[in-house]
This record gives structure tokens, sequence and C-alpha cells, in this order.
């Protein structure tokens, strides 16, 4: 396996681990994230390596900070409690998706104790994973319930969440071709240790851009060991919640970041496909591993197209990307 392969970041790996597991195969990968400005391991990849190795019984060469090879030979998979935690502000939620396929094949229920970042950038949030991505996962019959403990930003992180994994008895296939109803809209501009006029300022430039009611719009002070900030757009749809958001940063402006999480929001509305450009790549590997499904996204990021590459390499089946409109819709079938 080609670490540096399309996209080159820790994509690569994180599917990698997941199927090798799933299916007690052996893996040998090299050039790991040579793709990226600093290649190699980094400490959250070797979270998401550890915990692997703890979930299956796994025998490991090379996980060390900085590797670009790692051989992995997998054990037998377990269901059970496990605490994982990533120093600094790691990304917990990528960690938590590494081991989780793992998790549903097991028939037995988990729960997981999981440190270090939840509201990181390149990462999906806690936030995220909750109203986003765990919805989609129960229509196709896994039960979750996951809380928030503490918030962990970057880039000091020591954020904590919980969850609880059952899976299902007998997966079912989604289908999610076309955009409902928009049932609810509601957004928060959420901050630890900022100054409060930063959290009025985002609301009033969302109220400003979005024309949403004045109580749609929540303002939240959190517990973090470190400063941070992130607005979280979120979309209740029939068959689907999306969420958009946008952190804050050190130069960056309480009305930039304000439009920015709106800019994505409007581009999302423009294509008109009910799933978005980060849950169109998450979902690839749970349908992958259930009943199938399909889905209609806009146009496929790299981080898709490799992980579909990855996972035609480890598993047979089908998976069909059908262009609907040039440039603007496909269609992603996933057939097992």
């Amino acid at each position: 396996m080609r670490g540096a392969q399309g996209e080159g970041g820790g994509q690569v790996l994180r599917t990698s681990l997941s199927l090798s597991a799933s299916l007690g195969k052996p893996m040998l990968i090299k050039n790991i994230r040579q793709g990226r400005k600093k290649p190699g391991l980094m400490r959250q990849h070797l979270a998401c390596i550890n915990a692997m190795a703890e979930v299956c019984d796994a025998w490991v060469k090379g996980a060390v900070i900085g590797s670009q090879i790692i051989e992995f030979i997998p054990g037998g998979i377990k269901a059970g409690d496990y605490h994982f935690v990533i120093e600094s502000a790691g990304s917990s939620t990528l960690v938590f998706q590494t081991v989780l396929p793992v998790l549903l094949l097991t028939g037995k229920p988990s729960r997981l104790i999981l440190e270090g970042g939840t509201h990181n950038p390149m990462a999906p949030s806690f936030d995220f994973i909750r109203y986003c991505f765990l919805p989609v996962l129960r229509q196709m019959g896994a039960e979750f319930d996951a809380e928030i403990e503490r918030y962990g930003f970057y880039p000091a992180g020591g954020g904590r969440w919980t969850i609880t994994i059952k899976p299902a008895a007998n997966y079912r296939r989604i289908e999610m071709d076309s955009q409902t109803q928009l049932l609810d809209r509601r957004a928060k501009c959420i901050a630890s240790r900022i100054p409060s006029h930063v959290l009025v300022r985002e609301k009033r430039q969302l109220l400003k851009r979005l024309n949403w009611p004045d109580e749609s719009i929540t303002l939240e002070t959190v517990e973090s060991p470190g400063p941070g900030n992130i607005i979280s757009l979120q979309m209740n749809y029939q068959n689907v919640t999306e969420i958009f958001e946008s952190i804050g940063a050190r130069g960056i402006s309480a009305e930039q970041v304000a439009d920015r999480v709106v800019d994505e929001l409007h581009q999302y509305q423009a294509i008109g496909a009910p799933v978005g450009r980060y849950l169109a790549d998450q979902l690839l590997l749970p349908l992958s591993q259930g009943a199938g499904g399909s889905f209609v996204t806009g146009p496929l990021s790299e981080h898709s197209r490799t992980n579909i590459a990855v996972i035609r390499q480890f598993l047979d089946l089908d998976i069909e990307l059908l262009e609907i409109e040039p440039g603007r819709l496909w269609r992603v079938v996933v057939n097992v």
C-alpha cells in the first residue's frame, strides 16, 4: 500500500487501518503522508494506529513519530470499553472514525472515552460527528449515545467526550438521492477564554448575511483548557442534517469567521445535493462494510476519490461514480 497515493495525507492510513483490522488482513504501508509538508506520522496518526492495535490485538512495527512506513498485522477484533488519549490537540474524532468501522462489526456494544482535540481545523468536529455523521449511521441500523464533557480547541486540545456504540443486528441499505424538505435551521457561536464581544459580532454578521430569526442563533461559552472559537450552522432536512463550521483564529476577525461559514452554506445550497462534501467522504467506508447504498453529492473531493481507491484495493465490491450534471452533481452507488 502506498501512503502517498491520491491526496497523500492521513486518509490512506486511517482507511487502510480500518479495513486491515476488519478483514484480518496484514498490511504494509509505505510513504506515509509523503504528500504533506511534514511527511510521516504525527501524533494523531500514531494515536489512530495505537487505538486500532488495541481494538484488534495487532502486532505493529514502525509506529513512531515521523515514520513513513508501518507494518500492521491484526488479530481478533473485540468490543469493549476503551479510553484513547491524543496528546496536544490531535483530533479525537479522526481516531473515533478509524476504530468505528471495526467496532460496528463486533455485534456487541462498546463504550469509548476520547481525549484530545474536539474542534480542530481539517477534521470533523464533535458536533459534526454527533449531529451529521451518526444520524446517517442510525438509518443503517446502528445506535449511538454521544456526549461532550469538555471542549478541546487547537492548539491546547484537552477535550473529552464519550460515546456508546451498539452495532445493528442487520444493516440496512440507505438511499439519499434527493434533497428533502428543510425542517429546521440553527446556528451556535461557541467560545472559550476569549472576549465576549467576539460572539456578539459573529452573531451580528450571521444575522446580516443569513436573514434568520434572532432566536435561531445562540451564543455559548464553554469550558476548555485553552482559548477557542467556532461557529456551527445546522441544517435539518428530513433525510439528513448537514453541519457547516468555521473556526476562529488569531488574525481573523469575527466577521470573517462568520462570512466563511455562510459562504460554505451558500455553496452547498447552490449545488442542491443532499450530502455535503465532508459527509460524502465519511460515508464511503460504513456503506462499504454495511449493506451499501447511494447518495447524491457535489463535485467529489480528492479525499473521497482517495478513500474510494483504498476501499477498492481491500474489498471486492462495486462503487459507481455517476456524473448527473457535469461539474455539479454526482451519484455515488455502493453495491455490496
